[in-house]
């Protein structure tokens, strides 16, 4: 015993010859941690010039975005200019042309589909302007020099929701699948995760599905068709929440409002949708993370040299989001309201 109290002793006075910083550096490297790991988020220290673009600013998901990125740049001393992709590869790619002809310190872009944008975005690198990919991938592995890549697991996203959609059918009947747009590889990952459960569950019988870009007037168009079509369906997955929404207003509009719907995305109007019942569930595509974590991995290349690969930012970074619960629902709100999530 008296041996330990003299360890003790003698630790203590080490640690208080040793001051404050360098006792916490001790103490994580004893822990076996890096004590350089939190670094602090600087924003720069002169004015930068981003371009950002996302698939379209009628998603609500694009749009909210818009307003992170934006928040996000006002705290790091960046200034962007948006292209909308107005939810059109063709639009988005005339925009993405005119960003190419301009100078910038960084780029920062969610693709409204995969390898429409290799033209114009190698130019932007070959400048030596760091790209930045966002929530979906912008061309197949190997074809841009892109300095990172920030998405959420779509597969995980698609099977989560429709393993809930299924339980709540009972595991039988009738089931529409609505699609975002076909290549966009947000889209694919969502199908894939939501076939994966659907194959566990042989008494379901995917009746459609049809892309609709997401588009909520497509989304009308679909439905209208469908509840005409089939006078009994039990539920409906769909690749975003505002689509997710304006199905329910088609279904209400025709009495059809028993059919279970869930969707991803988890924007406020679903989150509440949630919670008054007019929604299964939805999980959490974060944003207000992918898009200001774009700003940062931005700032952090053109203002404080990060470069991509071993020893600066990996090639993808993992943005993940929860499944929203009535418990859960609130808090995620106010995340949301400040763009942290």
């Amino acid at each position: 015993m008296e041996d330990i109290n003299e360890l003790a002793t003698s630790r203590r006075d080490v640690f208080k010859a040793m001051g404050a910083t360098a006792l916490a550096g001790a103490l994580l490297g004893m822990a076996g941690l890096d004590p350089a790991i939190a670094q602090e988020l600087k924003p720069s220290a002169k004015p930068l010039k981003a371009a950002m673009s996302n698939a379209g600013l009628q998603a609500s998901w694009c749009a909210q975005g818009k307003q992170a990125a934006e928040a996000w740049a006002k705290l790091m001393n960046v200034e962007i200019t948006w292209f909308d992709g107005e939810l059109s590869a063709t639009k988005q790619r005339s925009a993405i042309d005119n960003l190419a002809t301009q100078k910038w310190d960084f780029v920062a872009i969610q693709t409204f589909g995969i390898g429409t944008l290799n033209d114009p975005i190698k130019k932007v690198i070959d400048a030596g302007t760091p790209v930045i990919a966002l929530d979906t991938m912008m061309a197949p592995e190997g074809q841009l020099a892109l300095h990172t890549f920030i998405a959420p697991d779509n597969v995980m996203m698609g099977s989560v929701v429709a393993d809930q959609l299924m339980k709540a059918i009972g595991g039988k009947g009738n089931v529409v699948m609505t699609q975002g747009a076909l290549g966009h590889t947000g889209a694919q990952g969502r199908a894939k995760g939501f076939m994966n459960v659907l194959a566990n569950y042989p008494d379901v019988k995917l009746v459609d599905e049809q892309p609709a870009d997401w588009d909520v007037t497509k989304v009308a168009r679909i439905w209208e068709s469908l509840l005409t079509k089939y006078p009994d369906i039990a539920g409906g997955f769909f690749h975003n929440d505002d689509m997710a929404l304006a199905a329910h207003n088609v279904m209400k509009a025709k009495g059809r409002e028993g059919i279970v719907i869930a969707g991803v995305d988890a924007m406020p109007p679903a989150v509440n949708a949630v919670l008054d019942g007019t929604m299964l569930a939805t999980v959490r595509n974060p944003s207000c993370r992918i898009h200001g974590w774009g700003v940062a991995a931005g700032v952090a290349a053109a203002a404080g040299g990060e470069k991509a690969g071993p020893g600066g930012i990996p090639n993808f970074i993992l943005a993940d989001g929860p499944v929203i619960t009535k418990d859960t629902a609130p808090g995620h709100l106010w995340l949301q309201k400040n763009f942290l999530i």
